[in-house]
């Protein structure tokens, strides 16, 4: 039988399960990325679970996220982080060298691997051939220490690319393109499989910015075919002994179809407050703006800051703009600053930025209230950007630099000036000084800062549970509105108790102390559509379970979160009738009963509303591991017992 892409690579790494669709399956995976907003508390949980050292081919420690060293706290947790790589077998990338997606690009992504990453941005990767997926910390640790990934076989839906990207339109706006057909939700349940003679006309970095804002499609991972311009990526990264070539049979199937003219698209931009809020640029030119900001793992190549050079040359963002550069990684900065081009965007009145994630994870450059912001980041959640009333849009890098000398949203084509022909550099300079080598000292001892904390005890799920509904959200809800990141949470993500005092702060102030109140008691969520979306971070679902939240009830789950949440014993569960949703206030209490036996027999559950008769039936879709995990307290507490 002809096969996509996407099913040879999981029939390659198929160690439990059938390629069923829906189905539970178990993947064994190659290489795992950690980075140090979800890496301090993945190293917890290898020390917890008494695990001696990496199984992986390949496992690194990226520093990217936290670099804003305004206390003591980042940096201690980055010293932590190095003991545990020596401790524990694990490649060490230093604060500076670069965000971790196009940095293991760079130097570890390999054709026909499998990547587990605790970045929802993991999927990235994908871009090189890989099968990659991002995950909650836990998983990611048990899949360092040799164990399956678990996951429900997903559907494949192929996209066939045609024709060739016209002047001023690039990569980003093919995934925005993606984001406007499909939504946020389009992706859910599916991979992202990219054919067709269109590639021919992507560059592997192109590819990159695709594959990686796939985690804002929802999708389970991103695959393009390993070709002629991957095979041209990896010798310039002085690794062509790892190409491969990978690709679908001729006559492979898909569940599903959609078809992109390149030739076609024209520049877009996604509006606040969502990815998926996306329209032609055209549409809102003219609006003021006092921000472009050009970087981050989703604009991470070369090209994407060479562009901007050329168009900056010999002009200068407007008076009232801040022009913020986020350089990618330290091999990019540094031909950047070879080439020439580093020079051009300082002479246009550029912020030049450490290499990292920084603002866009909320970690400084953060605009001011009520004024837009133009960014080439992958997410524009509430309040990410570090403002709680932000107007962040996204857009490709050509939009914002032409927009930054403008001083107001521009079409690109509109720029009134030709669009400045671009080469790849015939040199590429390499460097690797910040990026050590595992080098497996056993007897180190792991160096903990007086921030970082054990991980609490997590009970078994009780048979009867009676609690309120402390809070009910609406659709699209985002890990960042449940746990928000940023430059005042983050130096927290080691201390439990400390980060749980930031819980869904950005929706409801007073959440946190209504929490307490019910701690020993426990509590419920009610949630919408799309529950969880964005972040793999699972400091969103253990901060909760912390504060007592037993049991989220909504509409459907985000994949990663949802797993999220079985991880650390919180049940899961959706809404089997529409209408009940409605039935539901904050302030009800909820009242279970025979809950375990429930779970193990399958099929519906049901809650009684305050006390009443009157009853909501209720759906759970865990497999029968994820059911253990969830009755044992979480997935730490199942492998203590079984050790």
């Amino acid at each position: 039988m002809a096969l996509n892409l996407a099913q040879k690579l999981i029939s390659e790494h198929l160690v439990e399960g059938s390629v069923t669709e829906g189905q539970e399956i178990g993947l064994k995976i190659d290489q795992t990325l950690t980075q140090d907003a979800t890496g301090t508390l993945v190293m917890l949980e290898f020390e917890a679970m008494g695990i001696p050292r990496v199984e992986t081919e390949v496992s690194v420690q990226y520093v990217d996220h936290n670099l804003m060293q305004l206390d003591n706290k980042n940096q201690e947790d980055h010293i932590f982080l190095k003991s545990a790589c020596e401790k524990f077998g694990i490649w060490f990338s230093r604060p500076g060298n670069g965000v971790s997606h196009p940095v293991h690009m760079e130097r570890f992504g390999i054709p026909g691997k499998t990547l587990l990453g605790s970045d929802s941005h993991s999927c990235a990767a994908g871009s090189l051939g890989m099968l990659a997926m991002g995950a909650g910390g836990l998983e990611v640790a048990m899949a360092m220490a040799g164990k399956p990934f678990y996951v429900t076989m997903p559907r494949v839906m192929g996209v066939r690319l045609a024709g060739s990207l016209p002047p001023w339109v690039s990569a980003k706006d093919v995934i925005l393109e993606m984001l406007r057909r499909h939504g946020v939700k389009g992706g859910t349940g599916k991979i992202i499989e990219y054919y067709g003679p269109g590639l021919e006309h992507l560059s592997a970095m192109d590819r990159h910015v695709i594959a990686n804002m796939g985690a804002e499609l929802g999708a389970t991972a991103t695959v393009f075919p390993s070709d002629d311009r991957t095979r041209e990526f990896l010798a310039q990264q002085d690794r062509v002994n790892d190409w491969r070539p990978l690709e679908a049979d001729k006559d492979a199937a898909y569940d599903e179809q959609d078809e992109i003219d390149l030739s076609a698209l024209e520049p877009l931009i996604a509006l606040p407050v969502s990815p998926g809020n996306v329209v032609p640029v055209s549409q809102v030119a003219g609006k003021e703006i006092h921000q472009a900001y050009i970087g981050s793992s989703a604009n991470p190549g070369f090209r994407d800051f060479a562009i901007a050079a050329l168009i900056l040359q010999g002009r200068s963002a407007a008076a009232h703009v801040s022009l913020d550069i986020n350089p990618s990684s330290r091999d990019v900065l540094e031909n950047l600053s070879r080439e020439g081009y580093l020079n051009l965007l300082i002479k246009a009145g550029a912020r030049i930025h450490q290499t990292g994630c920084n603002g866009c994870i909320g970690m400084g450059q953060a605009p001011a209230s009520g004024k837009i912001s133009l960014r080439t980041v992958p997410r524009n959640f509430p309040g990410r950007s570090g403002t709680k009333e932000d107007q962040v849009h996204l857009c490709s890098p050509e939009t914002a630099a032409v927009s930054a000398i403008q001083g107001k949203i521009c079409d690109p084509r509109n720029a009134g000036f030709e669009y400045p022909p671009y080469k790849e550099p015939e040199q590429w300079s390499r460097n690797t000084d910040l990026l050590l080598a595992p080098r497996q000292i056993e007897q180190t001892e792991l160096e903990k800062g007086q921030n970082i904390q054990s991980l609490p005890d997590l009970d078994p799920l009780p048979d009867e549970i009676t609690a309120p509904v402390i809070l009910k959200t609406g659709d699209d809800i985002s890990t960042d509105e449940i746990l928000p990141a940023g430059a005042r949470v983050l130096p927290f993500r080691s201390n439990i108790p400390k980060i749980s005092e930031f819980t869904f702060s950005q929706l409801d102030e007073q959440f946190y102390r209504r929490a307490l109140d019910t701690k020993e008691q426990g509590s419920i969520i009610v949630g919408g559509a799309n529950y969880g979306q964005g972040s793999s971070r699972e400091h969103a679902a253990l901060a909760p379970r912390y504060l007592g939240v037993r049991i989220v009830i909504a509409k459907s789950f985000a994949r990663i979160h949802w797993q999220n949440l079985a991880n650390f014993g919180i049940l899961a569960l959706t809404f089997s009738r529409e209408g009940d949703y409605d039935r539901v206030s904050q302030g009800d209490t909820l009242s279970f009963r025979d809950l375990r036996a429930q779970l193990l027999q399958g099929g519906s559950i049901r809650a009684r509303i305050n006390g009443t008769d009157d009853e909501i039936i209720l759906h759970q879709q865990l497999s029968e591991r994820q059911i253990e995990m969830v009755l044992a307290g979480s997935l730490i507490s199942l492998v203590r017992r079984s050790a």
